[in-house]
């Protein structure tokens, strides 16, 4: 008998191995091995094979093709080698090479019940709990989706067990007495965790692996779950509903149990066995994580090439005429280099696109809070768009809204949305005609600008103005006009729509944070409050927000928030070197996207509902850089590098760089491990065929119309029809600071340090030279490259 608090230690344990996914509205790239970040990838290998049957690593023939053409070289597979855990590792290069041109098994996941019942009746019992499951969860999950929801204020368990105890759906395909059998289950969710297990008869050492997999057999649900288990956690709380599902799922296994027992029990004994035995990755699956090493080594020797390839341009001594601030994100690196190319006037920096600014955002004629922020922190401020001078139009707005809403409702009711569709379907001839020649929309009105709701004092506003500007590394040499550019996208038809927004902002556009920092620093109090501190702003510097539309680099600006702004010399410039830059990114971003030839074709892509790759989003992406900007300037990383400004000398006590390393490093570290789980393990991890995709709950999209939810990446983000869009190498971090600053860091943080200790990430310090000095190693301790040494050897 195994205690209850070991039972409810194994089950909340399972819970945390399960990533969370965003609802739709707000979805933000979520590393998907968040609950393994403690274990290194191969042992990640050996525990996803045994739980999902999937492999963690690339097929083999994508590291032969790589060796052959010579991507990566015998140095690269040397270091691989040297770096890697003597244990069952091939003996030398050669031998390397013969595994990356050797076929191996894919991995297979231990059998469940179900799966066991299926090959032994012949009834596809997986995929009838898929499809009963989802569609309890689909309504159970429900954010207003559904016309006739659930009933609200039950657990997880309760409510599907009042719904079990009636479907008779497990019946008719033979389960027989399955509606009575979940109607005498306990009422209490731990209790019948442990009726299930006692029937299971599963072992504490099996425990484990077995709570995972039956988590993982429920798909994006599950990590639907875990979202609110995130969510309360973040607020001080705590959520069961992953553990209800998992008690959900072995309820079924078990009845599937009792139902076959005669011809699967010896079976089954054999997979709570092996789910009992100590996890050991194979020497194959060691053999892929030394292969992957090697072909990311590859991939940092090209970036220090990069790096090293030209000087920056000379410093002119002169004042920036434009200075324009961008969010980290890849994407702006097209844009960047595009613009700064214009004039030597212009100067571009990098930082995150929150501008560092926590908001709990309500939109105009809106009760909905959106938090507008990283998904690691919480609300720092509460903001609204508008004051009482928007009054009748918030009403106005309002009363539009709930008219619109009931009007949706009617056209969708039981009843009346046969006749509506005979009467009003010829209306609707105008809008299909221009939605499919993909004509643009009237433009809508930009929200009243935003502010805090109530207000802040004098002082929170100096410090929160303070603090952005250093961590900006923006103290000194402004320009007369200084834009501050959130980014989001435009697409119609995409229910993945907020994936390709801001991630720093949780998912939504940054226009709200950008226009909230450039109303905070051009506020006569707070400059006079910064200037104490040290820090002198121009009086005739101008901060003005913008949006920069990653589908079609188009730049909106919101001048109308600066009074005297509009039509004046500087934004009329900045508006012409905006509009340049953004002819030449479309030009260089059309290269990659399928069906582009052109500039104009990034216009018509994003208004085009058909399009399934309006954009590649951030797939790509393989480096994070938070160096001065002259280290950059004028390398082409194609759109492939966080850019974050950065420098160590004006960071005193190195809080900047802490804050780096713990939080813009973290969320880029998600959406690159999000890209690469997207595309090694697109059955587990990837959003699956948009194609087929159904949303559902309002929350995702299932393939079809019911199962499991789908979360992830959908396939067509990072394939092109022929070939996958983004190459799987894990995030390399490259920090111009003194390495002890950042060993002490590390040390202070010990979930970041895991991230770089089990390889995760990996993290490199420049030299002052600009260089990729060092290499983190793990343990705190650190090795010079092969470019420092030889350097060193050279001198």
């Amino acid at each position: 008998m195994i205690d209850r608090a070991d039972l409810a230690a194994a089950a909340n344990a399972a819970a945390d191995a399960i990533p969370p996914v965003w609802p739709l509205a707000s979805s933000v790239a979520v590393n998907p091995f968040l609950g393994q970040a403690g274990e290194d990838l191969a042992m990640v290998a050996a525990r996803l094979g045994r739980v999902a049957g999937v492999a963690v690593t690339p097929d083999r023939s994508w590291y032969a093709a790589r060796i052959a053409e010579g991507t990566i070289d015998d140095a690269d597979l040397a270091a691989a080698l040297a770096a890697a855990d003597a244990a069952d590792r091939p003996a030398s290069v050669v031998a390397l090479k013969a595994a990356a041109g050797a076929a191996v098994s894919p991995p297979a996941a231990l059998a469940t019940v179900a799966d066991l019942a299926a090959a032994a009746s012949g009834i596809d019992w997986p995929a009838i709990i898929e499809e009963r499951f989802g569609a309890w969860a689909a309504a159970w999950f429900d954010e207003g989706q559904a016309l006739w929801a659930l009933p609200r204020g039950r657990s997880a368990w309760a409510s599907w067990r009042a719904t079990a105890a009636h479907d008779l759906t497990p019946e008719i395909h033979g389960l027989t007495g399955f509606a009575a059998r979940v109607a005498a289950t306990p009422e209490a969710a731990d209790a019948a965790l442990a009726d299930a297990i006692a029937c299971l008869g599963l072992t504490p050492t099996a425990l484990a692996t077995a709570f995972h997999q039956a988590l993982t057999t429920l798909g994006g649900w599950a990590q639907a779950a875990r979202h609110r288990r995130w969510q309360a956690v973040l607020a001080g709380g705590d959520d069961t509903t992953t553990t209800d599902l998992l008690t959900i799922r072995l309820v079924w296994e078990a009845a599937l149990l009792d139902h076959y027992r005669e011809q699967v029990a010896g079976r089954w004994a054999a997979s709570v066995a092996a789910h009992g035995a100590p996890l050991r990755p194979t020497p194959a699956q060691r053999a892929d994580v030394i292969l992957q090493d090697a072909a990311e080594r590859a991939g940092q020797r090209r970036l220090a090439q990069t790096l090293e390839a030209a000087p920056a341009p000379p410093a002119t001594g002169l004042a920036p005429q434009l200075q324009v601030a961008f969010c980290i994100d890849v994407r702006s690196e097209v844009f960047r280099r595009a613009l700064e190319s214009l004039d030597s006037g212009i100067q571009t920096l990098g930082f995150a696109g929150f501008f560092g600014l926590t908001a709990s955002h309500r939109r105009f004629a809106s009760d909905l809070a959106e938090h507008r922020l990283p998904v690691l922190l919480n609300p720092g401020m509460t903001t609204v768009a508008g004051g009482a001078a928007n009054a009748a139009a918030d009403t106005a707005a309002r009363l539009s809204a709930r008219a619109t809403r009931a009007w949706e409702r009617f056209k969708l009711a039981a009843v009346s949305s046969f006749a509506f569709v005979e009467a009003a379907g010829p209306a609707y001839l105008p809008k299909l005609l221009r939605d499919a020649l993909a004509r643009p929309a009237a433009k809508r009105s930009p929200d009243p600008m935003p502010r805090p709701a109530p207000a802040l004092d004098d002082e929170t506003r100096v410090t929160m103005a303070e603090t952005v500007l250093r961590a900006m590394s923006l103290t000194q040499g402004f320009a007369p006009l200084v834009i501050l550019a959130g980014h989001g996208a435009s697409t119609v038809n995409n229910p993945h729509a907020s994936a390709l927004h801001c991630g720093a902002c949780g998912g939504y556009s940054g226009e709200v944070n950008a226009r909230l920092l450039a109303a905070l620093l051009n506020d006569a109090q707070v400059r006079a409050g910064l200037l104490r501190r040290r820090i002198a702003i121009l009086p005739e510097t101008r901060f003005v927000a913008a949006l920069h539309d990653t589908t079609t680099d188009a730049v909106t600006m919101y001048a109308d928030d600066v009074p005297g702004l509009a039509g004046s010399r500087d934004l009329v410039r900045a508006q012409s070197w905006l509009a340049s830059a953004g002819v030449l990114a479309r030009g260089e971003r059309a290269l990659r996207l399928p069906r582009a030839g052109d500039g104009g074709d990034i216009l018509r892509r994003s208004r085009d509902w058909a399009e399934t790759r309006p954009e590649w989003g951030l797939a790509g992406c393989n480096a994070f850089i938070a160096a001065p900007r002259r280290r950059t300037a004028g390398r082409d990383l194609a759109g492939r590098a966080f850019l974050h400004d950065y420098d160590w000398r004006g960071d005193e006590g190195f809080g900047v760089l802490e804050l780096i390393l713990t939080a813009p490093v973290v969320v880029a570290s998600w959406i690159s491990l999000q890209y690469y789980g997207s595309v090694v393990a697109p059955a587990l991890f990837g959003g699956g065929n948009k194609l087929l995709h159904n949303v559902v709950g309002g929350i995702g999209v299932v393939e079809g119309n019911g199962g499991n939810l789908r979360a992830g990446l959908p396939w067509q983000s990072v394939h092109d029809g022929t070939a996958t869009m983004h190459e799987p190498l894990r995030l390399t971090v490259a920090i111009e600071a003194p390495r002890e600053a950042m060993t002490a860091i590390l040390e202070r943080h010990p979930g970041v340090r895991a991230l770089f200790d089990n390889r995760w990430l990996h993290l490199f310090a420049i030299d002052d030279e600009g260089q990729l000095a060092w290499r983190y190693t793990g343990d705190l301790a650190w090795t010079p490259t092969r470019a420092a040494m030889a350097a060193e050897l050279a001198a």
